[in-house]
């Protein structure tokens, strides 16, 4: 049988990590040319893009793919984690706030914003992860980045039992008082939804964290196209193809198209590119366009930004 390629999109299970899913999918596959398009945080579920065999190739243009998220939000207790699983910084009542007093602050945490990661997160400061830091107890300090929140809807507010916040502190019942609010967003990469949580808390002047988090969307691949992993082991294979065994993958076509403009190009043009050749600009001015054949073929990613354009990626026709 030969190496399985394509894209496959999962439904991570809650306390999975991304690199879990990733060794699961390598045992099932039969292969260790396996990666994933974005990290999803242990607590999180929903989809996750995994590349497999030279599916790994499109992954660096998956990664920047708008997505869409289904959260709840704690408001009432800041986190050093900006979610459940960290330590409680302080506590404030939230009874007192209505779905509308919910609603306007959330009108300043949409469209094009300035937003500060959360300080538990991959990226690096001096060399170093800020998650190691932060749980080493240092200080940490990140810049804001410019990201965009397309979509910030919330869809439903409801206190939160207090046997649920006896861990919290305080005797009496009003210091205790929490919301939890539902939330879904459309965000551009690199937006922390656990930090819109936190801003949103911040706003409200009563703290606020992330308790349960759902990927619902990474561009165009959809959580109800995403396969369970109990699924996936109960099949024999992962096969690279609907009827060859398993769960059908995406073949390299199906996902570059998907995700990205689209260009036939000429068989002159199509055999040019394979060779490494540049071919005039067409179409789509951007970065990263998918050049395919007319016969629905893969043969590279390719850089129109210029008049003449180069290719990222080839795919050679007998991998496409």
């Amino acid at each position: 049988m030969s190496t399985p390629e394509g894209v496959l999109v999962v439904d991570k299970p809650a306390g999975w990590t991304s690199h879990d899913v990733v060794a699961r999918v390598r045992r099932l596959a039969g292969t260790r040319r396996v990666g994933h398009a974005g990290t999803l945080d242990p607590m999180a579920t929903g989809v996750l893009v995994l590349g497999i065999g030279r599916g790994t190739k499109l992954l660096t243009f998956l990664v920047g793919c708008e997505k869409g998220y289904a959260a709840t939000v704690r408001l009432g207790a800041s986190t050093v984690t900006d979610d459940a699983e960290g330590e409680v910084l302080s506590v404030s009542s939230a009874g007192h706030l209505n779905r509308a007093d919910i609603e306007a602050a959330v009108v300043p945490l949409t469209g094009s914003i300035s937003q500060v990661p959360s300080a538990v997160s991959a990226i690096k400061v001096g060399g170093r992860r800020a998650y190691a830091r932060v749980r080493s107890g240092e200080d940490v300090h990140l810049a804001a980045r410019a990201v965009t929140v397309q979509r910030f809807e919330v869809r439903d507010v409801r206190p939160v039992p207090p046997s649920e916040l006896a861990d919290r502190g305080g005797d009496a019942p009003e210091r205790l008082a929490a919301l939890d609010v539902d939330i879904e967003v459309e965000v551009s990469s690199g937006t922390y939804v656990r930090a819109l949580a936190r801003d949103l808390g911040a706003a409200l002047g009563v703290g606020g964290h992330l308790v349960a988090l759902r990927r619902t969307r990474v561009g165009s691949f959809d959580v109800g196209e995403a396969h369970r992993l109990d699924a996936l082991a109960a099949g024999a294979e992962v096969g690279t193809a609907a009827g060859e065994g398993g769960i059908p993958l995406l073949t390299l076509a199906e996902a570059a198209t998907r995700a990205l403009p689209t260009r036939v190009l000429s068989g002159e043009e199509a055999r040019a590119v394979g060779y490494g050749q540049r071919v005039a600009s067409a179409g789509h001015r951007a970065e990263a366009v998918a050049a395919v054949t007319a016969q629905g073929k893969l043969t590279a990613i390719l850089d129109q930004t210029d008049p003449w354009a180069r290719a990222r990626v080839v795919f050679p026709a007998e991998d496409s």
